[in-house]
């Protein structure tokens, strides 16, 4: 049974779309034991940052306070491999406070959240709340799960916040984000951590500084590191066989078709029926985003930010093996998949795929192998795309 009204069916406890325990028990077992930890008064070490985007240019911003010291708190490319509820319970312990500025503001405030988005490690914060946080942890495509939120009355950073000197000497050349963005990446800083030093509007050159939203940063940041590293990518020799990965994880399976040629990207995602987004379907739903050898010049609006964390995982990988190739990447979304966690599963599912490789000959060989890796006929995808429609000399015979 896979129906729009499947939870209400289900009400957690027949395992109706697959996953046991159900995946949103975890928030109603948390809720009392969170709320005994809360109070209007807070004191402990701030994770992370988060800026809201409802009613820009004024937003809420804030602390992202751990209730919990917990090493894997924030940390999403640690979280691959954990089944819904631990993440959900772990994203609970996380204290999300608000308190609204312009994006252009240059109050104590505001400094102060740009300290700890660089600080090195969690900095201890003290918060007085106007009133006691409340538990409601809600789910997004892009962002990761929180727990409760507060409005905040007064905050105060009580230790001395360390920054990496190379990150410090990075973010305070008067540069463009996109260019800052890259260098962070290149000193080994993950996207995750570009995001939030991006929000926290400390990049770009003086006079354009703000504050980017959270759910905005995400996307934002995977695109302008990928466009860099494909700055050389376009120049590097090409693959000289087809390749192909796989990975799944929370009912998104990925498998990705690399055939040699110039750079191209086509992503396909494939929601099934009762899936997070596809609730009211009676049939499977096959979008499709491309990308040419130049370079997109419009937002992937079919798949929002799935479609550039997928892109980016497929680029730090042709950049390790110094590479281009032509890549079709197919993510398929299974009934499973009833709650959304974030973005992030989209981009470390796809970094995993890129783990585990099968070569081979030509690409009628690996097409025979991945008809069998996917649940939707194979022929559903070439109807949509760009690349496998294409006709090149080398698919000729000439006599």
């Amino acid at each position: 049974m896979r129906t729009a009204n499947l939870c209400i069916i289900c009400k957690g406890g027949r395992n109706l779309c697959g996953n046991s325990p159900c995946p949103l028990l975890p928030r109603f077992r948390v809720k009392p034991e969170i709320e005994k930890k809360v109070s209007k008064q807070f004191f402990g070490p701030s994770y992370n940052i988060f800026v809201g985007r409802t009613g820009y240019p004024n937003v809420s911003i804030g602390p992202l306070a751990a209730i919990e010291k917990r090493p894997d708190l924030d940390s999403p490319a640690g979280w691959f491999g954990m089944d819904y509820s631990k993440i959900i319970e772990l994203r609970s312990l996380l204290l999300r406070s608000k308190e609204k500025e312009n994006v252009f503001s240059k109050s104590k405030f505001a400094e102060d959240i740009q300290l700890l988005a660089l600080s090195e490690k969690p900095a201890d914060v003290e918060m007085l709340f106007r009133k006691k946080p409340v538990y409601n942890v809600s789910f997004s495509d892009i962002v990761q799960p929180m727990g409760p939120t507060a409005l905040l009355e007064r905050m105060k950073v009580t230790e001395n916040v360390k920054v990496r000197q190379a990150v410090g000497k990075i973010v305070s050349d008067d540069l463009r984000a996109v260019e800052t963005a890259y260098l962070l990446y290149k000193t080994g800083q993950d996207v995750y951590r570009i995001t939030t030093i991006l929000s926290s509007g400390i990049l770009g050159l003086n006079e354009k500084k703000k504050l980017v939203p959270t759910r905005w940063s995400i996307t934002a940041t995977d695109d302008l590191i990928a466009k860099q590293m494909l700055e050389k990518i376009r120049a590097y020799p090409s693959i000289s066989n087809c390749r192909v990965f796989e990975s799944s994880y929370l009912d998104n399976h990925f498998v990705a078709l690399l055939l040699p040629g110039s750079w191209e990207f086509e992503n396909f995602e494939a929601w099934a029926p009762g899936s997070t987004w596809a609730r009211g379907l009676k049939q499977t739903e096959v979008v499709a985003e491309y990308e040419p050898f130049e370079g997109r010049t419009k937002y992937a609006e079919l798949e929002g930010g799935g479609y550039y964390a997928s892109r980016i995982a497929c680029i730090e990988y042709l950049e390790r093996v110094k590479r281009q190739a032509r890549c079709i990447v197919f993510r398929e979304i299974y009934e499973g998949y009833v709650v959304p966690l974030g973005v992030w599963v989209v981009r470390e599912t796809a970094r995993s795929a890129y783990k585990n490789k099968k070569e081979f000959s030509t690409q009628k060989e690996a097409m025979d192998y991945i008809k069998n890796r996917l649940r939707v006929p194979v022929g559903e995808y070439i109807k949509k795309s760009v690349i496998l429609e294409q006709r090149r000399l080398g698919d000729f015979v000439f006599k």
